[in-house]
């Protein structure tokens, strides 16, 4: 697998642990779910701060570009499970970030 699909991969999976984990909390929380999905919320969650150490760069470089990812899914996530269908705006803003990882990532370096 290339160095370019499997860094794109891991921000994909460490995405959705975060965002995954996060909504489990929030329902265990706020809609009335249980101890149980606060619980497997914070395991998920604790899987997200594993999965970006599997990335090549440095701390810093990964975490500034997963910024980017995390607004593109959280933006995705609330279309597929709220129903709130992303605007224009959502869209352009999506690409900006899109634009910013491709260029923090993956811009060729000395």
């Amino acid at each position: 697998m290339s160095y370019l699909m499997q860094s794109l991969g891991l921000f994909v999976l460490a995405g959705l642990c975060e965002i995954g984990g996060g909504y489990l909390v929030w329902q265990a929380l706020r809609g009335g779910k249980g101890w149980s999905w606060g619980l497997l919320g914070a395991v998920v969650l604790m899987l997200y701060g594993v999965i970006p150490t599997l990335q090549r760069p440095h701390f810093g470089r990964v975490y500034a570009a997963y910024g980017g990812v995390f607004v593109v899914l959280s933006l995705l996530w609330a279309w597929g499970f709220d129903r709130t269908a992303p605007d224009g705006p959502d869209i352009l803003g999506a690409l900006v970030c899109l634009l910013g990882v491709g260029i923090i990532m993956y811009w060729p370096r000395r």
